[in-house]
């Protein structure tokens, strides 16, 4: 063989080695990287240009700031104290988000348990006993004997993560912390949302059951003066009935509106994370809940960074990429660096001598060779929850647009029948005022004007049940953008220790 041809077959050598010693030091990581997904291109959520602002109402008007996110403490907005009150003590004390906090630290510490493979694992021991040796199990016919023997030792091991699993085993547990996070803010956005919508429903049957009230007052007047004329041949005996129908629907509408208060009572009380029996309501007015003028309209491509649920199920996707990488990595060799030194001896005294210690260092590889196919259908198992983890996504961010855009159209409409329901009750009004100069002047009876005040109170009520529909509907607009958590210094016990 010439010396041209030993220097080249050297060279090879020495650059397959110089690759192999840096694939050891630096290491691959197999499986596909995770790519945030793209932010939408759209600029509206609805088919038609989003609206800009709502009818005017009374004088009021909502405005959509398009590109602008909701604030952090957004309920603010509505300028009640008492719902302030309410939310913040549903924050201190809800057990679900004190749950889902809990379940955050935990994958905290978990994470912390995960990294420890980055860094060598180090044992000592150290064992004291009396052994009875056996010299005929080695062939030898000498006489057994019984010694003492005392050892301290120490072991160290480190996986040479070549192809990357371990790395994607951590990978996967700070998706397991990003999902918890956002589940955290997921919990805070439902809890705050719910507690506010409970506060205005509260507002909205308690007035309707006033209204109520007064309405079967002035029905029962209606009877008694109807069953007069009645007796006085003046009115048919007909209209009596159709008052006492008219009267009993009235009443029958009471007791389901108490129901609906009690169960916002009571939900109320389990969200503040209170027994409902050792737990008093705030007493809040709708005249004390404010409609937002402005209101938030975060872009489509900033919705998707900014909403808990979007954010929990891109955190499982990038969970399910790093398992790919696990399952991959399993099908290749694994290796370990180990060493162990120790002293030995049959006495204390002589145990840290020179002639007492002992030591071993070595290197092991473990390689798979034949499984049944198992690796390969783990791996095949990892791609498809990759690609079930991708729909989940789509479907959620297709979800929250479609919330958005419900919510918009609902804030439109909602100020439109509120706008018809103010008519009404304006009209009715009118006509109450009337029957009431008419009856002064003897033109009418009094029967008619009780008949005008019933219609003027009915109408109320429906202004009324739309001006809480419009409440709740901001509210849903507040939650739908994400509720602003990321503008608070502490996203509630999600920030990173």
């Amino acid at each position: 063989m010439s010396d041209r041809l030993l220097k080249i077959k050297f060279r090879a050598t020495g650059s397959l080695a110089l690759c192999g010693i840096a694939l050891i030091l630096s290491g691959c990581t197999l499986g596909p990287d995770f790519v945030r997904p793209q932010t939408p291109s759209t600029d509206h959520y609805n088919k038609k240009q989003d609206v800009t602002e709502t009818v005017s109402v009374a004088g009021q008007t909502q405005h959509f700031a398009l590109g602008v996110g909701p604030v952090a403490n957004w309920w603010n907005l509505f300028q009640s104290k008492k719902l302030d009150a309410a939310v913040a003590e549903g924050i201190n004390n809800n057990p679900s988000l004190v749950a889902a906090q809990a379940n955050l630290r935990q994958s905290y510490d978990i994470l912390q348990a995960g990294y420890g493979i980055y860094y060598p694992q180090v044992t000592a021991g150290a064992g004291a006993s009396r052994q009875k040796s056996s010299p005929a199990s080695l062939g030898s016919t000498s006489p057994s004997s019984i010694f003492n023997l005392t050892t301290v030792s120490a072991s160290i091991s480190y996986p040479l993560d070549i192809f990357g699993g371990e790395r994607r085993a951590v990978e996967n547990l700070e998706s397991q912390v990003d999902i918890q996070r956002a589940t955290v803010l997921v919990t805070y956005l439902a809890l705050s949302g719910n507690i506010v919508n409970s506060i205005i429903a509260m507002a909205a049957y308690q007035e309707e059951i006033n209204n109520t009230e007064q309405l079967i007052a002035l029905q029962k007047e209606q009877i008694v003066i109807a069953e007069n004329q009645s007796q006085a041949g003046t009115v048919s005996y007909d209209t009596v009935l159709t008052l006492r129908s008219q009267l009993a629907s009235l009443e029958a509408n009471l007791p389901p509106l108490r129901q609906k208060l009690d169960q916002a009572e009571h939900l109320l009380a389990t969200l503040a994370g209170h027994i409902p029996s050792e737990w008093s309501p705030p007493n809040v007015l709708m005249s004390e809940i404010h409609l937002p003028d402005t209101l938030p309209l975060s872009l489509p491509s900033e919705l998707v960074r900014q909403r808990p649920d979007i954010l929990a199920a891109e955190a499982q996707m990038h969970a399910a990429s790093a398992n790919i990488g696990v399952a991959t990595a399993a099908q290749f060799p694994s290796f370990t660096l180990n060493g162990t030194f120790g002293q030995g001896s049959s006495s204390l005294n002589g145990l840290f001598g020179q002639n007492s210690n002992f030591w071993s260092a070595g290197a092991g590889i473990t390689t798979p060779l034949f499984n049944g196919g198992a690796l390969s259908s783990k791996k095949k198992a990892a791609v498809d929850a990759y690609e079930q983890s991708k729909a989940i996504y789509r479907q959620t961010v297709l979800t929250a647009f479609a919330q958005v855009a419900d919510t918009l159209r609902a804030l439109e409409h909602d100020a439109e029948a509120m706008q018809a329901e103010l008519k009404s009750v304006e009209i009715s009004k009118e006509a109450l005022h009337l029957a009431q100069i008419n009856y002064q002047s003897g033109m009418i009876n009094y029967l008619q004007v009780l008949a005008d005040d019933v219609q003027y109170h009915q109408a109320n009520i429906s202004y009324l049940q739309a001006q809480a529909q419009r409440l709740q509907d901001t509210t849903a607009l507040f939650t739908a953008l994400g509720g602003g958590w990321w503008q608070t210094e502490t996203y509630f016990g999600t920030e990173k220790r």
